[in-house]
């Protein structure tokens, strides 16, 4: 017999655009809890974040900048010394083989120079669409929507999605939200860490009480 998922209602149009405005007044300014200080810092330190938090990665990227301060240098690592450097953060092996495989392509193919644009992102090693749209929301405030743990489980607990997968529930955002994405992205990612939280959500002070669907924990794929 299959199994029927008893997802909660989908927000209505009017709730959409209520929800859209109190993120945007209580984060007006919000920004990556990431540290850097170019380009090439904050691509990398996204690439480590990856089911990794922004406390651990912040912690290790001091050194890592220090010893690599440029694609030039990274792309002639040794890779066991990357791994040294990074051994405390979430699959340390196989990101260290893609960040020096990220910068030799960006020395060979781009002279050095780091695209800022999707499409040629998302050709580097280890940057997926998801990456490379967070380095582009925080770089160049692009008007796009990346979906992490946190705004997937916003956006669930909000009725603005039903997709089981962070990239189905990206497109639901940005076809409910349309405009304003890279505000709204950081507000529902530190709504998400500090507030909306996976265990022990703050529900009795939540500026989004009125519009919650849901209660239930949601898990991305993909």
């Amino acid at each position: 017999m299959k199994k029927v998922l008893n997802y909660p209602k989908l927000a209505t149009k009017k709730e959409i655009e209520a929800i859209k405005e109190i993120l945007l007044k209580h984060y007006p300014n919000s920004t990556t809890e990431l540290n850097y200080k170019n380009l090439y810092e904050l691509l990398v330190a996204v690439m480590l974040s990856a089911q990794c938090t922004d406390k651990r990665v912040n912690i290790i990227t001091p050194a890592f900048f220090q010893k690599y301060p440029s694609t030039k240098e990274l792309s002639k690592a040794n890779i066991e010394e990357v791994k040294e450097l990074i051994k405390t953060c979430s699959f340390f092996n196989n990101k260290a083989k893609n960040l020096i495989a990220m910068a030799k392509m960006v020395e060979e193919k781009y002279n050095g120079e780091i695209p800022l644009n999707q499409k040629e992102l998302i050709k580097l090693p280890g940057v997926g669409q998801k990456t490379a749209n967070v380095v582009l929301i925080e770089y160049i405030g692009a008007n796009l929507m990346a979906v992490d743990t946190h705004v997937f489980r916003v956006a669930h607990r909000l009725g603005l999605s039903h997709a089981t997968t962070a990239k189905g529930t990206e497109e639901d955002l940005v076809k409910k939200f349309k405009t304003n994405l890279h505000q709204l992205h950081q507000a529902m990612v530190l709504f998400g860490r500090y507030k909306c939280k996976a265990i022990k959500p703050e529900c009795n002070d939540c500026i989004l009480k009125e519009y919650c669907k849901s209660k239930e924990s949601f898990k991305a794929r993909g």
